[in-house]
């Protein structure tokens, strides 16, 4: 299975982490002894499952490393161009229908198992959108004082995953939600515009559980959409301040 991994671009002043890049991208940060995206890299190169890896907002001339195709394609300056930009090259090898799978660059702690674990749970996957959810417990337990932010639910608290898998089509230009669905990612008024107040209101007053909340969901998107509670916490283990930095150092460490 192909992948595209996001390595952003470059930090804005404002940026939590602002003090530890000095304006370099949050991807290459030094984790344990190497990049951060590094040792996503390593744990996709460690799977006989994985093919070619698009990394995406990084000059072409970065040093990472990966044994089979990887194309570094720069920063196009927002999400949906990154990932639109991505998309494009892998269209020539796939159907429209196939899956890619879609992982953050800082999530460095994931591993070759976490990965094969994702793609088996893709294979069942008869939806158009997979999206992995780690329920609070789970996280805390790996990873205590990450304080991450969790959506309450009817039968549980959970927090998303950072490596999903989707159709190639609702990024690649071709699914016409594709630019609202980016869009909306980061503005709650364009999330309620989007998915639909009631939908959202249903969350809040903690009246879906996480099965209903994915169908009704992807009923507002026009997208089948399949959501599943993960049990590792290192696929929502991203790193977007200094506790989460110092955190995944910390754990890291030890594979230096």
């Amino acid at each position: 299975m192909d992948a595209i991994v996001t390595a952003g671009g470059a930090p804005s002043p404002d940026d939590p982490l602002a003090s530890e890049l000095s304006n370099a991208p949050k991807s290459m940060l030094d984790v344990a002894g190497k990049p951060m995206i590094q040792w996503v890299l390593d744990a996709l190169a460690g799977s006989k499952k994985t093919d070619r890896v698009i990394v995406v907002g990084l000059p072409a001339d970065t040093p990472l490393e990966f044994p089979r195709s990887l194309t570094i394609l720069p920063d196009k300056g927002s999400m949906i161009d990154n990932l639109q930009s991505a998309a494009q090259i892998l269209v020539p090898f796939h159907q429209s229908d196939d899956f890619i799978l879609a992982i953050s660059s800082d999530t460095p702690t994931i591993t070759t198992r976490h990965v094969d674990w994702v793609i088996e749970q893709v294979g069942q996957t008869a939806q158009e959108l997979f999206f992995g959810v780690i329920e609070r417990k789970t996280m805390e337990d790996r990873f205590p004082g990450a304080n991450r932010t969790y959506l309450k639910l009817k039968d549980k608290e959970v927090c998303g995953s950072d490596f999903n898998a989707l159709h190639l089509n609702l990024i690649s230009g071709s699914h016409p939600l594709a630019r609202k669905i980016i869009d909306a990612r980061k503005s709650p008024l364009r999330q309620a515009l989007l998915l639909g107040i009631d939908t959202l209101l249903l969350v809040l007053f903690r009246r879906l559980t996480l099965d209903r909340a994915a169908v009704r969901i992807g009923r507002k998107l026009d997208v089948s959409a399949r959501a599943v509670v993960t049990p590792y916490a290192e696929l929502g283990m991203d790193v977007d301040k200094p506790h989460q930095l110092q955190i995944v150092r910390a754990d890291l460490a030890p594979r230096e």
